[in-house]
């Protein structure tokens, strides 16, 4: 009896060690668009100052096993420079197929995406607390914004409800994220 116990606790500390937190997952997803390059700046017309248009991305390299993907875009800087206590969210995206390669740029900003490659998609919650992207739009106090276009990809299809924001989706996540990636990008309002 004392041996199916030992195996017993084994098994369980085997399991809860394999559950690893979205800000432990190995970081080996290719992320990228075809807006700008990693550490590039964010053009104009994706910025709230544009058009406001979602920029495209692409990833590759997802880990065997992703059952679905999902997507959070937050500005850090803001923290670091004293402007809020944290990362201004810009995009929250989940329920987004394995099968997806990536998302076009305009995406609408409807709550549920209905599109053949994206069907069951989900826009999240941004800092506006309005579904979908949200461009880029600080202040123009000469500091440089970074903005993280962070994907996640899950060993679960979690099939969440609508209306999440970036704490809820994070919590949801818990324990099922493989792996992640991030593409980052600039941006400053000089004027």
């Amino acid at each position: 009896m004392r041996i199916h116990l030992v195996s017993l606790g084994f098994l369980l500390f085997a399991t809860l060690a394999l559950k690893v937190s979205a800000q432990d997952a190995p970081e080996t997803i290719l992320v990228t668009s075809s807006a700008f390059d990693h550490h590039g700046m964010v053009p104009e017309v994706n910025s709230a100052y544009g058009d406001n248009v979602s920029i495209d991305l692409s990833w590759a390299e997802l880990p065997e096993g992703t059952q679905q993907l999902a997507l959070i875009c937050d500005d850090p800087v803001v923290v670091e420079i004293g402007m809020m206590e944290q990362p201004f969210v810009h995009w929250v995206m989940y329920n987004i197929p394995a099968s997806a390669s990536g998302l076009p740029a305009g995406l609408p900003s409807d709550a549920a995406l209905d599109m053949d490659s994206l069907h069951g998609a989900v826009n999240g919650l941004n800092g506006l607390r309005r579904p979908g992207y949200f461009g880029p739009r600080p202040p123009a106090n000469g500091q440089l914004h970074a903005y993280h276009f962070r994907v996640y990809a899950l060993d679960e299809a979690l099939n969440l409800d609508p209306g999440l924001g970036k704490a809820e989706l994070l919590d949801a996540m818990d324990g099922h994220v493989l792996a992640t990636g991030m593409l980052m990008g600039h941006y400053e309002r000089k004027e």
